[in-house]
């Protein structure tokens, strides 16, 4: 049981590493894309192959680029990939299109990735993957000790993301990034840049994305293409719009509850019907809950709020200098009262 509880917060970790880079670009960006799990495929795989040594003859597997990196160079490896990835799949889906369009361009880029590398058996060995990948350090602790500090290795992850996203969405590029959204023609006309302001948030997602997949791997050991289908990023987009897009803290809520409670519950029904019934119903049930999101609270449970970028200072001598106007208001009032 402990096992399986230290389980599901991995997955969280990992769930909600990509939600908020999902959110991040769709949600302040409004780059729509249904291509996200390969960011995260491409950076479990590398953090796999970094851990795994030169040569996979001995395990019976073929993979390239291989090395043999200490802790946590893998995993940074693997987030670098991912960044790189996007960088390159920036260019091609993203420059004159519009949004259904690009959404239907990284679906395909999607599909075809998964389906090259599961045909490469020569080069990634193919549907069969990559398995018996060590987990970072954990010859120095026990078997029941090591899933803990795994977990919290999870979330001081989470805690650095969560930081630098909050930070970048305050910052005038994050100002710069929602007008663009909103109104392009308007943050145009004020002198910025669309494409490059959308390439730089693409490839920090990327790399967020890389992140979260390089944290699986080394967790779990083991990677194949069934596992990183096109599909996946359909639990993060409506764990994104169920927690509110736009909102950091609604994409976590989104992820605990999509990514992981809904995904977990139909593990516990009896087993019914033909064989593999239980594992279909798992996408009925995100669908239904996507609906009806969609339905009764489109803008999800916490809706992205407006501030004033201002210093905490600023902040108060705002408040001050309102409602001392309100006051001189209400005095210029009740003399106009008086008079009359």
């Amino acid at each position: 049981m402990e096992y399986y509880i230290s389980t599901v917060l991995v997955y969280l970790a990992v769930y909600a590493l990509g939600a908020w880079a999902l959110n991040l670009q769709f949600g302040l960006g409004g780059i729509v894309n249904f291509a996200f799990i390969v960011f995260e495929a491409v950076g479990a795989y590398v953090a796999g192959v970094m851990s795994l040594g030169s040569s996979g003859a001995s395990l019976g597997i073929t993979y390239i680029w291989g090395a043999k990196l200490p802790f946590p160079l893998p995993l940074l490896a693997g987030a670098v990939a991912g960044g790189l990835v996007a960088l390159v799949i920036g260019p091609a889906t993203m420059r004159k299109m519009r949004r259904d369009y690009q959404a239907a361009a990284m679906l395909v880029v999607a599909i075809i990735l998964n389906q090259v590398v599961t045909n490469a058996k020569g080069i990634f060995n193919g549907a069969e993957g990559l398995a018996g990948v060590p987990s970072p350090l954990s010859q120095y602790f026990s078997a029941s000790t090591y899933p803990w500090l795994y977990v919290i290795w999870g979330l001081f992850l989470m805690l650095i993301v969560y930081l630098f996203l909050q930070r970048l969405g305050r910052s005038p590029f994050g100002r710069t990034l929602r007008a663009i959204r909103d109104d392009e023609a308007a943050a145009v006309a004020l002198g910025k840049n669309p494409w490059a302001t959308r390439m730089t948030v693409f490839v920090i997602g990327g790399v967020i994305g890389g992140l979260a997949g390089g944290l699986l791997m080394e967790y779990i050991g083991a990677w194949g293409t069934s596992a990183w289908g096109y599909q996946e990023t359909f639990v993060l987009v409506v764990a994104v719009v169920f927690g509110g897009i736009g909102n950091q803290r609604g994409a976590l809520i989104g992820a605990a509850l999509v990514g992981v409670i809904l995904l977990q519950l139909t593990l516990f029904l009896p087993p019914v019907g033909y064989p593999g019934l239980i594992n279909s119903l798992q996408w009925v049930v995100i669908g239904a809950a996507w609906l009806v999101v969609l339905w009764f609270r489109p803008d999800g449970i916490l809706p992205e709020r407006a501030f004033l970028g201002l210093s905490r200072k600023g902040r108060l001598d705002f408040r001050r200098g309102a409602s001392g106007s309100a006051g001189e208001m209400d005095q210029r009032g009740e003399k106009a009262v008086s008079v009359g």
